[in-house]
């Protein structure tokens, strides 16, 4: 056991409560602001000695002075006499801790008299209720990060049950933008859980959107540590190594010739899969694209007459001029302007009680969607999609729309969560627990402003999500400004460095002054925790993640710049085939299109066949060669008659 470094104090303006006591200190004890304490109480209770764990949430120091002027008086008013004093005026240290834990619980009791001692690792595990989930047979504790006091050094453990269900779930991360690590936390944090989430529990895959910069494009490159990061990852049971297994998507470009990601370098594109979606997936998702204050309740029973009778239907009507089967944006315009002209041979204003009005608006609206979401929704109908129903354990998806305007970014939000959780209901997504993580929560689901179809997707998910295994992962800068209901269902909370006005909210108020100071300093790598075992927040230090930032990435590998298309063919088709070549290209595409050229690109690149030139090459449609008729054979003159007048 170590030595006493304080006892417990209690006065009449300052009295212990069963919440909350006083201690002193000398002047050199290693403690401060964060650091856990144990106190030994003297008087068994109910034959027990109380054992009283608290951690440090504020610091005092006071002398025997009544005043300043007593002081000046003391030092002739000079400042530089003070080495002369006889003696030195007696300093002492109090600290005041809020308590973490009472040993036995019941009956609770304000804090006894007692010495108080620098927690060990043991008492930390008592102390923050990690023994509850450390058991041998129910271990369920995933490491956040290390705590350090005073030499003490433990690893603090976040249950996994509280983490990612059933009991509780979600996590959210706050801090300033570039010095709270939220990025590098998450990273980290996906590392741990993928090495010691229990077995027994089912697979988990993390569904990743990167909505800024290229910070997640190279989770699988490896990065640079130090030496200190390499003995925090050997006390906290993590190799320091690249994911594993990751799976990028993106949309091309509004040319369709590049993927639209900053992970589209030709060395980088074995893992690398388009998103492009026809006109079945978009049209479920339309009210997501589309302005609620123009699209009123007519236009939208338009609509789900096209969803429930047109879309993959053969539709037929007196007033269309042909049968129509409807799958993707060209054939629904093809349709909108049979159903227009049908119509106007009629001198009709309305068919099946909607007016040629709203049909005119909705097909303007619909056919619309092409071109603002270019790259991401085809005209052909062309689908390139996440594997749903073959997710593999382990597994981390990245769905890069950094580099996509805002409609775009928010119709794959709705979609690819939508359906994740619907395969989640079913139990076919391929695996048990999901975390998706979104950045930028201040942006997707704000406090106030109007109620987006992705604000009421992302609530959906904090408060029902847990159920179904599908936790939400979510960063912000501000959390004050997060709609109350997506960071109130978050069970566990990560506190970056904090900016002083965050803080200044009445969010903050249950925080020390100490502790809020100490928030607005940290360091990159270490964070405050609050998680549902722990009654009051703690401070930990976590290792730089692994994995080639975003900064060096770019540096290593930038992007590809525009290029012809049949370059463009020869980096999509060789990650599958390494002995394709550009003259190869040329000579398949010379006669066709490039909307041909790009439909064949896509297939191949869908199926991924074993044969891939010659599968590429069984795309496009045949053409023969224009060739010269051939010249009939001259017939022999005949020789003219001996008797003709005309011969010469």
């Amino acid at each position: 056991m170590s030595e006493a470094l304080g006892r417990v104090v209690a006065t009449e303006r300052r009295p212990n409560t069963p919440h909350e006591f006083h201690f002193w200190t000398a002047i050199d004890s290693p403690v401060g602001i964060g650091t856990i304490v144990r106190v030994d109480g003297t008087n068994p209770v109910d034959g027990q000695i109380p054992h009283i764990y608290g951690i440090i949430v504020e610091g005092f120091s006071y002398t025997d002075l009544q005043t300043p002027m007593h002081d000046v008086l003391g030092h002739d008013g000079l400042p530089t006499t003070a080495g002369y004093a006889a003696t030195d005026r007696a300093e002492i240290r109090l600290y005041t801790a809020a308590v973490l834990r009472q040993m036995p619980e019941e009956p609770l009791q304000p804090v006894p008299m007692g010495q108080v001692f620098l927690a060990e690792e043991a008492d930390v595990q008592v102390a923050l209720r990690m023994d509850s989930y450390l058991r041998d047979g129910s271990n369920t504790g995933i490491p956040i990060g290390v705590y350090r006091a005073g030499g003490t050094e433990a690893v603090i453990y976040l249950d996994a049950d509280f983490l990612l269900g059933p009991e509780a779930a979600h996590l959210n991360i706050t801090g300033v933008s570039g010095l709270a690590t939220k990025t590098s936390a998450v990273e980290w944090l996906l590392a741990s859980m993928f090495k010691h989430f229990p077995e027994e529990k089912g697979s988990i895959a993390a569904v990743c959107f990167n909505v800024k910069g290229p910070d997640l494009c190279y989770l699988d490159q490896p990065g640079k540590i130090e030496k200190s990061d390499e003995a925090l990852y050997e006390k906290l049971g993590v190799e320091p190594k690249p994911f594993e297994s990751v799976e990028y998507f993106a949309p091309y470009t509004a040319k369709g010739l590049a993927l639209n990601t900053f992970r589209n370098n030709e060395a980088l594109l074995d893992n690398v899969t388009p998103l492009t979606w026809g006109l079945r997936e978009v049209l479920q998702f339309a009210e997501v694209l589309l302005n609620r204050d123009d699209i009123d309740a007519k236009a939208d029973a338009l609509i789900d007459f096209i969803v429930q009778n047109v879309v993959d239907k053969e539709f037929s009507d007196p007033i269309l001029s042909k049968k129509h089967m409807v799958q993707s944006f060209a054939d629904l315009d093809a349709w909108f302007r049979d159903v227009l002209q049908g119509m106007e041979r009629k001198d009709g204003e309305s068919w099946r009680t909607h007016h040629v009005a709203t049909i005119r608006k909705v097909r303007n609206r619909l056919s619309n969607i092409s071109t603002r979401c270019a790259g991401l929704v085809t005209d052909s109908g062309a689908v390139s999609d996440l594997p749903f129903g073959s997710f593999e354990d382990r597994t981390v998806y990245v769905v890069d729309v950094a580099n996509l305007e805002e409609d775009a970014q928010d119709l794959i939000f709705a979609r690819i969560v939508s359906k994740l959780r619907e395969h989640l209901e079913r139990r076919d997504l391929g695996v048990k627990h999901l975390v998706v993580f979104v950045d930028e929560l201040n942006k997707y689901a704000p406090g106030d402003g109007p109620d987006t179809y992705v604000r009421k997707m992302l609530l959906d998910i904090a408060e029902r999500g847990r159920y179904l295994g599908l936790v939400l992962f979510s960063a912000q800068q501000f959390r004050s400004q997060v709609h109350r209901r997506v960071v109130g269902n978050s069970g566990t909370s990560l506190f970056g460095r904090m900016d002083p006005d965050e803080l200044s909210t009445p969010g903050y108020s249950v925080l020390s002054p100490a502790t809020r100071t100490r928030l607005a300093t940290l360091e990159k790598g270490q964070l405050m925790i609050r998680h549902p075992h722990f009654t009051q927040p703690i401070f930990v230090r976590f290792p730089r993640p692994a994995v080639m930032q975003g900064r060096e990435g770019s540096e290593r590998y930038p992007q590809a710049s525009d290029v012809s298309l049949e370059a463009a063919i020869l980096r999509a088709l060789r990650p599958l085939d390494p002995t394709i070549t550009l003259p190869w290209v040329q000579e398949i595409t010379a006669l066709y299109t490039q909307d041909e050229v790009l439909r064949a690109r896509n297939a191949t690149l869908l199926a991924r066949p074993d044969n891939v030139k010659a599968y590429f090459a069984s795309q496009f449609r045949k053409i023969i060669p224009a060739q010269a008729a051939p010249r009939p054979m001259a017939g022999s003159i005949k020789s003219a008659p001996e008797n003709d007048p005309y011969g010469f």
